[in-house]
């Protein structure tokens, strides 16, 4: 059974973190095959879901090393329809590979929790259509047609919560966070940014969070920011405003190219991670409530483990 989907501890003032860029440590760093960017297509089989279990297991040592709670986000990101069709998967194969991925995230949770750690398991949701790019134009109402199957799916497993990654337009994660309304799942909505902290569909990032809240009343438990470097964003977050509250997760990264650049990207640019980690420091000083930091493009559990020694270093400061 869920643990937190009553009452999630993260929108509480207590770091938790959670892991890197999972696509991007697979490929660069292990090496692994993994088609369409889907880590999902892994659970497939015995050897590929080893692969999966040893990638949360690193991040589960770190937790433990720095003592910290941490959100399990499934690798999900790409088990929606249009994608799972791509590789082969109809709608019964899709729910399948989605529980067992929360399965696997529950193994994890039961052996963090023997250590006296919590973790908060996540069904991590993927846009329809490209990352970087809101090219596939849904209303609001589509969107909730589209996504409610895999939100639905998660609602029948142990998941807390689900997460919205990469949200590049604000239609889509209305329609997100209104089927995890509808089936009430707590949801956590995270738009990426260009370099001028825009979402890639022009639209600022505060219009796209107060549009979300109005047209769902709310619904958000929290709001992130992903798959952008802090030099991108860090500019919109300054002042003392009162949506920044509603910001509570940040999983930049690594590299401070842009999402064209990255694109076009035949390398893994892995930045700094120490830098990276002063970074997240200095962002923690603008948001009042950031609570969930992690990693994307690039990170592994280098960034993560600078990331949460620079935020103890802050913590202990004040």
């Amino acid at each position: 059974m869920s643990n937190y989907r009553k009452a999630l501890p993260q929108v509480s003032n207590e770091l938790f973190m959670t892991d890197g860029g999972l696509e991007t440590t697979l490929i660069y760093h292990d090496g692994v095959d993994l088609p369409l960017f889907a880590a999902f297509h892994l659970l497939r089989d015995a050897h590929g879901t080893a692969v999966l279990r040893r990638y949360f297991d690193r991040y589960a040592r770190i937790a433990q090393a720095h003592g910290l709670p941490i959100v399990l986000e499934s690798p999900t990101w790409r088990a929606n329809a249009e994608w799972g069709a791509r590789l082969g998967y109809d709608a019964d194969a899709l729910a399948r590979a989605n529980r067992q991925a929360i399965e696997l995230m529950r193994e994890v949770r039961d052996r963090l929790a023997a250590s006296g750690l919590r973790s908060v398991i996540s069904g991590n949701i993927g846009p329809r259509g490209d990352g970087y790019r809101p090219d596939s134009g849904m209303s609001p109402l589509q969107a909730y047609a589209y996504h409610a199957a895999q939100v639905s799916t998660f609602a029948r497993t142990e998941a807390d919560m689900v997460a919205a990654f990469t949200m590049n337009y604000v239609e889509e994660a209305i329609g997100i966070a209104t089927a995890a309304k509808m089936f009430e799942m707590p949801v956590a909505i995270s738009f990426t940014v260009e370099t001028d902290g825009r979402l890639p569909s022009g639209q600022p990032l505060t219009d796209a969070i107060a549009q979300t809240d109005d047209e769902t009343s709310g619904h958000p438990a929290y709001y992130m920011i992903n798959c952008a470097h802090p030099t991108h964003f860090a500019h919109v977050l300054r002042g003392d405003l009162d949506w920044l509250e509603r910001i509570r997760g940040i999983r930049a990264n690594a590299s401070m190219r842009s999402h064209a650049e990255l694109d076009a990207s035949t390398d893994l640019d892995a930045g700094d991670p120490e830098r990276l980690g002063a970074e997240y420091g200095e962002l923690a000083q603008a948001l009042p409530h950031l609570s969930v930091v992690g990693g994307c493009c690039g990170t592994d559990h280098r960034h993560i483990d600078a990331i949460c020694a620079a935020l103890a270093r802050e913590v202990s400061i004040a």
